[in-house]
């Protein structure tokens, strides 16, 4: 690897860093801004205004909110995510549901890569025929429309009216999603259906470019075949861009799973952030924030570094 590709890779990790320290004082101060009290939701509705009081001295919560602060993100680097409101630690509340949620996410992007790289560069090598504009124009259709919207269509056709699929994707306690299958179709094709729709396009843009470049055209004048073509030059060219999607798409699932699951009521971090939400359970909220929001941010930084650092080490 190139010295100015590991400086280029050492400033981003920089970058990474001070970007997650001041995402962590976003969310810390916007979280505590929202309406609730983690003292009145830990005693519930009938607690006195003295019982509030000690509570809320005992949480820590009379504390100035840069202190309170401090002592937070100083439990997360010690991997502490808080105390929720029924006095369960919040890494155990969340360790199950990520892992459901981690199911889903995964199972969507193994599809994601092979049908997009494929439809891609065959849509490319058609560009211009009849089959590349029908499916231009579907992708195009198909990214203007949201997961949550094909989730509930999903649902009430294929799930509530046909029967052909579970409409709810219930899980029982302690079993992993993987132990049925059949509750995991609807949700990942949900999930599958912008982010397949956005990395096809952009994969097809750069099979185009590829087909275009010089030393392609002159493999194909030298009677080299296709296959031979599309293996030793346009799928190097491709993969780089491709993968910066696909880790792009990986970032953008996160958003999207939370609503999937709140659709299907499937069990991962998606119905416990809105159930916290709705209970003003506040040490949830933030976990949950901060870590969707730590990882999409490394995500998007993972896929500028793979773009550079690919670019830099190929150009001359």
């Amino acid at each position: 690897m190139r010295k100015d590709t590991v400086r280029y890779v050492a400033g981003r990790l920089v970058t990474a860093a001070v970007l997650l320290a001041a995402l962590s004082l976003v969310v810390y101060i916007g979280v505590d801004l929202l309406p609730g009290d983690p003292a009145s939701a830990r005693l519930g509705p009938n607690a006195t205004p003295d019982q509030a009081a000690e509570a809320r001295e005992r949480l820590g919560l009379d504390e100035p909110l840069a202190q309170r602060y401090l002592e937070w993100a100083g439990g997360l680097l010690h991997g502490d995510l808080g105390t929720s409101a029924n006095g369960t630690p919040v890494s155990g509340m969340l360790a199950g549901r990520l892992g459901n949620t981690a199911v889903l996410a995964g199972l969507t992007v193994l599809l994601l890569v092979p049908l997009s790289l494929a439809l891609g560069v065959a849509l490319g090598r058609r560009a211009g025929g009849r089959a590349d504009g029908t499916g231009s124009t579907l992708l195009l259709l198909t990214t203007a429309v949201p997961e949550f919207v094909v989730a509930g269509a999903l649902a009430l056709v294929v799930g509530a009216q046909l029967g052909w699929l579970p409409a709810t994707s219930l899980v029982p306690a302690g079993d992993s999603p993987l132990a049925h299958p059949d509750v995991l179709v609807l949700p990942v094709l949900s999930l599958l259906w912008v982010s397949l729709a956005y990395a096809t396009r952009v994969i097809r843009a750069q099979t185009l470019v590829a087909l275009r470049a010089p030393h392609v055209e002159a493999m194909r004048l030298n009677g080299i075949p296709e296959r031979t073509v599309l293996r030793q030059a346009v799928l190097p060219a491709v993969l780089p861009s491709a993968a910066q999607i696909w880790l792009i798409g990986a970032a953008g699932l996160l958003g999207g799973t939370v609503l999937v699951e709140v659709v299907f009521s499937y069990p991962g971090i998606g119905k416990v952030l809105v159930s916290s939400v709705s209970t003003g359970d506040l040490p949830v909220v933030q976990a949950l924030a901060m870590l969707m929001g730590a990882l999409t941010l490394l995500a998007t930084i993972a896929a500028d570094v793979v773009g550079t650092a690919v670019g830099r080490t190929r150009s001359p």
